[in-house]
């Protein structure tokens, strides 16, 4: 008989058991892909149970949620309440991480993009590195005219979705052309799309003048310079784990409302303005199987903080986190 191994967080959590050769297999947004690898490596080594998460981008895990070609499935897309009723589907917050604006400028150090600059390097209205629209924000700062390339998603994404959402709350004129979509036939002539953020950040390192949208950690790992962003303050904000905490601390997710929500472009100061929760989807009537989904995340919650810090993402506060705990108990998932 195989070993059954079960958990107790020092919380006196009881966590569901699961048989060591079993694993809990999930898919989709590539956005929380490094911090979900480095937290299931955490929890086998130290519960011995295995998890799998494949990176699809958020449009193929809503999919095989809905399919149940897996146990749970990640979207930086969140779904209504009414597609979650119709889909028989839960939905709970896992992490909050940030998007930046990654950039390829050779013996460019260091770039400010405004609100409406962004808009119109994503919306194909900014030919060169030295149009106005940027170089205003930008004095001392040698730009080049050289052609600029934007980079985006070629695949159905939540973080295009995040990132057109934001679009849409800073531009009356992207949200009436284009809206919030997870894929999108980009504007203009100079563009080129990868398959998830890893083929994004791939772009942006082979492809001199460009520019894109692209997730902290994987701008990070591929140490790809990130431009500072204005917020709605009008403060020009360095992505940095102290100012995402400050946006994210605006953040409403409400557990009646299944955590539908979006939160991008928060108030403050200090407020770093491209932000994004991300989701995990369950369905409805595997109850075991979704008690150590939510025992996998359980763990995250209380250990996991300083792994999800170290990659430049938000882990939930405490007060969310037991909205989280209460939305599980009335559903039965805990």
């Amino acid at each position: 008989m195989r070993k059954l191994i079960s958990i107790a967080l020092a919380s006196t959590v009881a966590f569901s058991a699961l048989n060591a050769d079993d694993i809990l297999k999930g898919s989709g947004a590539s956005f929380p892909y490094s911090v979900y690898q480095k937290w299931i490596k955490a929890y086998n080594d130290e519960t011995g149970i295995k998890v799998d998460y494949i990176k699809k981008g958020s449009s193929k895990g809503i999919k095989d949620a809905q399919d149940r070609a897996v146990d749970f499935a990640g979207t930086d897309k969140p779904l209504s309440p009414e597609n979650l009723k119709a889909d028989k589907l839960y939905q709970f917050p896992a992490v909050v991480g940030a998007i930046t604006m990654g950039y390829n400028l050779p013996n460019v150090k260091e770039i400010k993009l405004s609100r409406k600059a962004i808009v119109a390097i994503a919306a194909g209205k900014v030919d060169y590195w030295d149009n106005k629209i940027i170089a205003e924000d930008n004095k001392g700062v040698k730009l080049p005219h050289e052609k600029l390339t934007f980079v985006h998603r070629a695949d159905g994404s939540g973080t295009t979705y995040n990132f057109t959402y934001y679009l849409s709350k800073v531009s009356g004129g992207w949200a009436k052309a284009y809206g919030a979509k997870k894929s999108l036939n980009w504007p203009g002539e100079q563009h080129i799309g990868g398959k998830t953020n890893s083929g994004v950040a791939a772009l942006l390192k082979q492809t001199p003048y460009s520019v894109g949208y692209i997730d902290y950690a994987d701008a990070k790992t591929n140490d790809i310079a990130m431009a500072m962003v204005e917020n709605k303050a009008g403060k020009f904000i360095k992505p940095t784990l102290e100012a995402f905490q400050a946006g994210a601390a605006k953040a409403d997710l409400d557990p009646s409302k299944d955590f539908y929500a979006m939160i991008a472009d928060p108030d403050g100061d200090d407020s770093y303005p491209i932000l994004a929760s991300t989701f995990i989807l369950v369905p409805t009537e595997k109850a075991d199987m979704n008690k150590k989904v939510t025992a996998f995340y359980e763990w995250n919650y209380k250990n996991g903080q300083d792994i999800a810090k170290s990659l430049g993402f938000v882990p939930l506060p405490d007060s969310l986190t037991e909205k989280v705990r209460a939305y599980w108990a009335e559903k039965g998932i805990k």
